[in-house]
């Protein structure tokens, strides 16, 4: 077995890859600073108990664990940063208004969540906490479709979904939890013939369960299940929040989808869901939602809402940064020529000490200038040649 070899769907970042990573990083953080998130850095890993509360199945199997050799205590990897931002607002930080908290870092799966995925995302993502209107939502859900721009992610499209409508209506069935989960699996597949078998157990509400999985597409979706979900509160109250979010949107010249349908992706959102899709990409470049219960689990009820993204997945997407090209230095420069390294560096210009025997390989290091006398002055002049 070769050494060198490294597990599937892991990989390395070579210098192009790391260099634009890097500069996608600093662009979001950047961002989030600017619209008053503050960052935080949990840790890689910490007790499971703590890391899968309110989780759900889902992120129990996507989670790696190993028993901690201090305590023996079993400790899990974190597969998604979102629940542990949640642990700091709601027993760290403490506070009784609105927080904002952004993050940036690695997490592990267990499996792949897809075709080509990587199990070592680099997640990034906001999360607002303490308030539970719709304005939090809008206020998440547009942060995440301008820092997709920003990022240079081009034709961003917003899909949009409610999963308390299922809950809602699986409320109203009193049905077991085995049941429950069963209809929610049938309903997140997609899968009319597995919800037609639930139809007995399901009882009244099987005809408004059923039909979830094919209320999508434009905001014509939201008339259709206007008028074939029950006339509830609640569930006219969710239809008009998504109305309200589409109508936000489309002013903008945004496309936007409806899919109630769609009920999350740890099975622990408790409000509205939303992916960001764009051209070139088969998955969903980014999610969110708002998850509450994440926070009623760490014993503090907060209202939550907030999104993330793998910016390796954006990689591809996103064009490199321009280059001007390095510049060559002597390797040992005099008092002057350091006074002017240090100025171009300053600048932002790569200045690069050369070496002696490696004339051959300057180009794979992108030089095109060098640093020279010129009358008596250290000047930048094109390269002279490349042997």
């Amino acid at each position: 077995m070769r050494t060198w070899t490294l597990p599937e769907n892991i990989e390395d970042l070579l210098p192009a890859d790391a260099k634009k990573l890097e500069r996608l990083r600093r662009i979001a953080l950047d961002l989030f600073a600017s619209h008053g998130f503050e960052l935080v850095m949990p840790p890689l890993l910490e007790y499971v108990e703590s890391l899968l509360s309110g989780t759900g199945h889902d992120m129990d199997l996507a989670t790696f664990k190993l028993v901690d050799q201090l305590s023996g205590r079993t400790m899990g990897i974190r597969a998604d940063t979102t629940p542990q931002v949640a642990r700091i607002d709601a027993h760290l930080l403490n506070r009784q208004g609105v927080t904002r908290l952004c993050y940036a870092g690695s997490v592990l799966h267990t499996l792949p969540a897809g075709l080509g995925k990587s199990r070592q995302p680099f997640q990034t993502g906001a999360e607002m906490y303490g308030h539970a209107g719709l304005e939090a939502d809008i206020e998440i859900q547009q942060l995440m479709v301008d820092v997709l721009r920003t990022l240079g992610v081009t034709d961003v499209q917003l899909d949009i979904g409610h999963p308390a409508i299922f809950r809602f209506l699986i409320a109203s069935a009193n049905v077991t939890s085995d049941v429950a989960e069963q209809a929610f699996l049938a309903t997140e597949a997609k899968d009319i013939a597995a919800l037609k078998s639930l139809e007995a157990k399901l009882g009244v509400a099987f005809q408004a369960i059923a039909a979830l999985p094919t209320l999508y597409g434009d905001a014509s979706a939201l008339a259709r299940a206007t008028e074939v979900l029950p006339k509830q509160e609640n569930i006219t109250k969710a239809l008009a929040q998504l109305a309200q979010i589409e109508k936000h949107f489309s002013q903008q010249g945004i496309r936007v989808s409806v899919d109630l349908g769609e009920l999350g992706g740890f099975n622990y959102e408790s409000g509205i869901t939303f992916a960001a899709f764009a051209q070139g990409a088969s998955d969903a470049v980014a999610r969110g939602g708002r998850y509450d219960e994440v926070g009623k689990a760490f014993g503090r009820a907060r209202p939550a809402t907030g999104f993330s993204m793998d910016l390796k997945a954006l990689l591809p997407l996103i064009n490199d940064e321009p280059s001007h090209g390095a510049i060559l230095a002597p390797a040992q420069p005099d008092a002057a020529a350091r006074t002017e390294i240090a100025r171009l560096r300053a600048s932002g210009e790569v200045v690069i000490a050369t070496l002696p025997g490696h004339d051959a390989h300057l180009h794979e290091l992108g030089c095109n200038r060098q640093l020279s006398m010129v009358n008596g002055r250290w000047s930048v002049v094109p390269l002279k040649s490349i042997t």
